[in-house]
């Protein structure tokens, strides 16, 4: 019984947390109109890729990656702000995402696509200890939309980021992926851990939309 009114507990002040951005976003709910978005393109790096440390199995990098130039191309279109966040580890003896390093770049795919800020972290969240905030502020936005790498780790922090700060959010769940992973917590396939992650942002923190969704919201 106590889980339950956890749970209830959670969803009223979830309830709370929403009225307020309503209330301080009020442009993006009155009347149903578009909410004013950002592209939050997340370590589309070389790392994830075949020859990088952690190359990302599910869903299809290929496809993932598609869909990823397919969201910034149509935020090119729309006029949306496209922040593409990189992470950089600065000590040369890291084992991975070393700046300079080739597994370290952004993949062609997107890095000569057109973007408004490029933003560079080292923890999984890209708010933490970057300007991600204040570029966000600056063009009023209330609503993130996310892809990029990895489902589970970088994407979901940086959604809960978001949401704890008030804005909404948005994740391309096949603009996004992940792999296998194995720890003293236990084992999951790529599928899995991709599947699950997703489910639990969308109980609370996240619009779940597929590429072809999102692209039809912008043209609705």
């Amino acid at each position: 019984m106590q889980f339950w009114y956890n749970v209830l507990e959670y969803a009223i002040c979830w309830a709370e947390r929403v009225a307020d951005d309503s209330a301080r976003h009020p442009e993006a709910n009155r009347g149903g109109l578009t909410p004013k978005r950002a592209l939050i393109v997340i370590d589309v790096q070389n790392e994830y890729f075949d020859g990088g440390a952690l190359p990302i199995t599910d869903p299809s990098p290929t496809h993932s990656l598609a869909n990823i130039g397919r969201a910034m191309d149509k935020a090119t279109e729309r006029g949306l702000p496209t922040v593409v966040v990189r992470h950089t580890e600065h000590d040369p003896d890291a084992g991975m995402f070393r700046e300079g390093s080739d597994t370290w770049r952004l993949r062609r795919e997107v890095d000569e696509r057109r973007r408004d800020h490029l933003a560079e972290k080292s923890p999984p969240g890209s708010f933490t200890d970057t300007n991600l905030t204040d570029i966000l502020a600056s063009s009023d936005i209330d609503t993130v939309s996310i892809v990029g790498y990895m489902t589970h780790m970088c994407v979901d922090t940086t959604a809960r980021e978001a949401a704890h700060r008030g804005f909404s959010v948005e994740i391309l769940s096949d603009a996004t992926g992940t792999l296998a992973l194995e720890n003293r917590g236990g084992a999951a396939t790529g599928e899995e851990l991709h599947r699950s992650t997703l489910v639990a942002q969308g109980q609370f923190f996240a619009d779940i939309v597929s590429t072809d969704e999102w692209l039809s919201q912008l043209d609705g």
